[in-house]
């Protein structure tokens, strides 16, 4: 795909107050204000992604995965059937010398045969079992917030790749457009050297600056090729004409305490670590069990055929065994086990503790960034304004033989990188709303609104976590 096949028209609306909204858009710049029909849109974009992702579709398999983890434990509180057989040929030859009429010989052919039932069913094991249930649901729960977190992480991810194909987009049309420019600064010097109004000097440095020109417009282009293949990565299509895209204010708190109380109330990552101290905290519990006697009964009925190589000797057998099983000592690998398993609770603690930090300093952080990149918006604009006069002024000057061919160059090259400072301020002001939501644990398919049909966990965890036998995975989420 040409660079140029990406370009966006976008229209730049103004709002109530008279200013002009702050959109990501070649119409501030260029001064194109029509939508190309049937462009793709960034909600467009992030139901693709989300709909696409390899790594958010392996991460729901993990946590499908952990949600088999409730069923195995819960499979220690029901019985155990298992069935056994046995067959065989026996041929047992005896030879008597001592018989009244003589040596003889008796021959007995035989099949023994055994067939039999045995249940076994623990009926105490120190809480172990009930425990470890209760573990491995919370291992679910951990899992699920993985879940949500890969979610934040592919719709950031995407839309960060949209506005990036967007910013460059802008950026490769400034700089197409500059290298125009300078090629008419250039003719126009070394017509007026030709009539003796400026000398060689002027002359060269219009070269000077259309070759500078012509290297920054490559390094654009090489930077949207580069945005191109990982839009293509993250969203599983070539970009068409994109749209603009607005920042989220909607959808963002008032002052950032807000951002922070959602955070820690709510984030994906806080969730997963306080899951995981109720994981460790069950742990310790399910290895103190192992301290506890453990009571089981064991059932069984076996019928035998030709018992002890005699021919329709059948035997019958049916039994009730209890059993009680008292641990003494293990040499202490019980209680190593039970303070190891302390220590990783202790952890777990400490590792929720640090992700409430780091999340917080997150939501700080992408607010400030925010805040920076709307004042930064105003900031140049008025840069772009003043720069458009001056440029404006500068030309006359030079026309008068009051300015140099290097003065107007200058002029121009400071308007560019007003206008590209811009471009950039407009992308980071929507990214940076993205990813405020993002820190917050607040960017989702359900609150972003797309178009897509959300994944829902629960749905697979109620399907498996009581069922008791079957080799399919269930059918649907």
């Amino acid at each position: 795909m040409r660079p140029r096949d990406v370009l966006t028209s976008i229209n730049s609306p103004r709002g109530a107050s008279g200013h002009v909204a702050p959109l990501l858009a070649l119409a501030l710049v260029l001064g194109v204000a029509t939508q190309p029909a049937g462009a793709e849109t960034i909600s467009g974009a992030l139901a693709k992604a989300y709909l696409f992702s390899p790594d958010l579709g392996q991460q729901r398999a993990a946590g499908r995965a952990a949600d088999e983890g409730v069923a195995r434990a819960a499979s220690a509180l029901r019985p155990t059937v298992a069935a056994t057989a046995t067959g065989g040929y026996s041929n047992n030859r005896l030879e008597s010398q001592s018989g009244i009429f003589g040596p003889s010989t008796t021959k007995s052919i035989t099949y023994p045969r055994t067939a039999g039932v045995t249940v076994t069913q623990t009926l105490y094991n120190g809480g172990r079992s009930v425990n470890a249930i209760r573990q491995a649901e919370s291992s679910a729960m951990q899992s699920r917030e993985q879940v949500r977190q890969a979610e934040i992480n592919v719709l950031n991810n995407a839309a960060t790749a949209y506005m990036n194909v967007l910013r460059d987009s802008a950026l490769y049309a400034l700089n197409q457009s500059n290298v125009k420019v300078l090629e008419e600064q250039l003719r126009q010097s070394r017509s007026r050297f030709e009539f003796g109004e400026i000398t060689r000097t002027d002359v060269a440095q219009a070269e000077a600056a259309l070759s500078q020109g012509q290297a920054n417009r490559s390094t654009a282009e090489g930077n949207l090729q580069n945005s191109l293949a990982v839009y293509r990565q993250l969203i599983g299509e070539e970009p068409p004409n994109l749209s603009p895209a607005r920042p989220l204010d909607a959808m963002l708190p008032r002052t950032v305490e807000e951002a922070i109380d959602y955070a820690t109330a709510q984030h994906p990552q806080i969730q997963a670590a306080l899951h995981a101290v109720d994981a460790a905290a069950l742990a310790v519990k399910v290895q103190e069990g192992a301290l506890y006697p453990t009571v089981s009964v064991q059932g069984s009925v076996a019928q035998n055929w030709d018992v002890q190589g005699t021919p329709k000797q059948n035997i019958w057998q049916y039994s009730a065994i209890g059993s009680l099983n008292v641990p003494i000592y293990d040499g202490g690998l019980s209680f190593a086990t039970i303070r190891q398993a302390k220590e990783q609770l202790s952890q777990a603690r400490l590792q929720a503790d640090l992700q409430r930090e780091n999340i917080r300093a997150a939501v700080v952080s992408a607010w400030a960034s925010l805040r920076s990149s709307r004042a930064n918006i105003r900031s140049y604009q008025s840069q772009i304004h003043a720069n458009e006069v001056a440029l404006a002024g500068v030309r006359e000057e030079a026309k008068l033989g009051q300015r140099t061919t290097l003065d107007v160059l200058n002029a121009q090259q400071t308007l560019l990188n007003s206008r590209v400072s811009l471009v950039g301020a407009q992308r980071d002001q929507v990214v940076q709303s993205y990813g405020l939501l993002a820190a917050m644990g607040k960017l989702s398919a359900a609150e972003l609104g797309l178009k897509v049909q959300t994944y829902d966990p629960a749905t697979h965890f109620n399907q498996v976590a009581d069922k008791k036998w079957g080799l399919r995975t269930p059918d649907g989420q």
